[in-house]
């Protein structure tokens, strides 16, 4: 039902069973819930799990087995996702220029159909391949591909050189960790 503004400088808006229509964002208690008894959970609760997903190298030694170790995510190595496996999938590549030029290919593979049928592109992992910030070339490489897709970046963390895998993830990791379900607090 609508109802239309009258006289009365009332504005035309749809009406619904009780009264006008009202959007909410966010998370809403039940009508039946005291508004400030504790919680027994968070909000979102329960149901705020993270989507398994799915990382997929695109060269040799971007470092998918790493970060599958560190933050979790099933390790495809540089194949596509098996069946079985999360349809999720987060490309991982090094920041170096041949590991740019693979991930641009790889996005290019995605933007015209040619990835197996139900997988879906949720962002690219560039892990760093040596410490310090990168060169302006390769930069603006880096920018190219966040041009296309989500990025997240992973700094270098000598102690995974020499194979050094405990810990927390490192520090800047934090959105990627939630994302995968784990915790960066920092190295």
């Amino acid at each position: 039902m609508v109802r239309r503004g009258g006289d009365d400088g009332e504005r035309p808006g749809p009406v619904g069973p009780t009264g006008p229509e009202i959007w909410v964002r966010g998370p809403v208690d039940p009508p039946d819930a005291q508004p400030d008894a504790p919680r027994d959970e968070p909000p979102g609760g329960r149901y705020a799990r993270p989507r398994p997903r799915s990382l997929v190298g695109t060269h040799g030694g971007a470092g998918v087995s790493t970060l599958a170790a560190v933050l979790g995510g099933h390790d495809c190595g540089r194949d596509w996702p098996a069946p079985d496996a999360p349809r999720s999938v987060l490309l991982v590549a090094r920041t170096h220029a041949s590991g740019l030029a693979s991930v641009l290919r790889t996005l290019e593979m995605f933007r015209r159909g040619e990835v197996p049928d139900g997988l879906d592109l949720d962002g690219v992992v560039l892990v760093a391949d040596g410490p310090g910030r990168l060169p302006r070339p390769l930069e603006r490489l880096a920018r190219l591909v966040g041009d296309a897709v989500d990025v997240y970046r992973v700094p270098w963390v000598p102690a995974w050189r020499l194979g050094d895998l405990s810990g927390t993830p490192p520090r800047g990791t934090a959105t990627l960790a939630r994302l995968m379900g784990t915790t960066a607090t920092g190295r």
